[in-house]
């Protein structure tokens, strides 16, 4: 049977999982172009799992991994805003808000 706690435990590591995917993205990005890159699927791969593990982190009430999580979210999204504000671009079609 599984437990709010099983889920919680699962949920965090799932949050972590996509968290390390993303170096995994930004390796295989470099190699291919023989150069260092960081590639934007690296930032949505940072926010998902920064989100994912800030829920876990809040339902564990652990002040410090929320306030590192909570920060980094931020970073993540204002890189993917510089990069469709530089491509010209946004990231949802449809109208101007």
């Amino acid at each position: 049977m599984l437990t709010t706690d099983t889920i919680w435990i699962a949920t965090g590591f799932l949050g972590q999982g996509l968290f390390f995917g993303r170096w995994i993205v930004q390796w295989l990005a470099s190699e291919r172009s023989a150069s260092s890159k960081v590639p934007i699927s690296f930032w949505y791969l940072s926010l998902i799992g920064g989100l994912i593990t800030l829920a876990y982190a809040i339902y564990r009430k652990d002040p410090v991994f929320i306030a590192g999580q909570s920060i980094g979210s931020i970073v993540y999204v204002r890189n993917l805003m510089l990069i469709y504000r530089e491509n010209g671009t946004t990231p949802v079609k449809g109208g101007q808000g």
